[in-house]
């Protein structure tokens, strides 16, 4: 694994126990996924359709005029979906300085905020951020990741962490 422009040879023969090992795309690791070029697109793809899914889902049960309040909706966003997008965020959040992958994650939490304060689907993300109390998703990961830095004692409090806002 590694971020080199060039390409590798895939022919590359490493042996374990007397049995070659095979050379792959990307590895799934404690719940992150690694690709060959550490660039996270694979586990963010991954975590945005794994979270979609579930979104879908809760809208069988969160229509317009009946269904689960508001409340509730924002109790399964806080304990199910926003711990999904967070995980392992020290590791992969270099991964949001490329804009696609930061809208990958703005889109899905856009779904749960449409979900939670049932509005027109045409109201702009930051205001349903507003009306649904909840924190912008980059934001938050940009806070964890933070947090993470503090209590392993290594984060520099004159450097920020990330220069997610350009």
């Amino acid at each position: 694994m590694t971020r080199r422009k060039r390409k590798e040879q895939k022919e590359l023969a490493a042996y374990m126990n007397n049995k070659a090992l095979l050379y792959v795309q990307k590895l799934k690791y404690l719940g992150i996924i690694f690709d060959y070029k550490l660039n996270f697109r694979e586990h963010i793809n991954y975590v945005a359709d794994k979270c979609k899914t579930l979104i879908f889902q809760l809208a069988k049960s969160a229509k317009l005029n009946w269904g689960l309040s508001h409340k509730a909706l924002q109790t399964i966003c806080l304990g199910e979906i926003q711990p999904l997008l967070i995980y392992g965020v020290p590791e992969w959040i270099k991964a949001l300085i490329k804009e696609n992958n930061k809208a990958r994650l703005l889109r899905v939490q856009r779904l749960i905020n449409i979900k939670i304060a049932k509005p027109y689907r045409t109201v702009l993300h930051e205001a349903l951020c507003v009306v649904t109390g909840m924190m912008p998703i980059d934001i938050k990961i940009e806070e964890a990741a933070r947090l993470y830095q503090l209590a392993k004692g290594t984060a520099n409090n004159n450097t920020h962490l990330l220069k997610i806002w350009m």
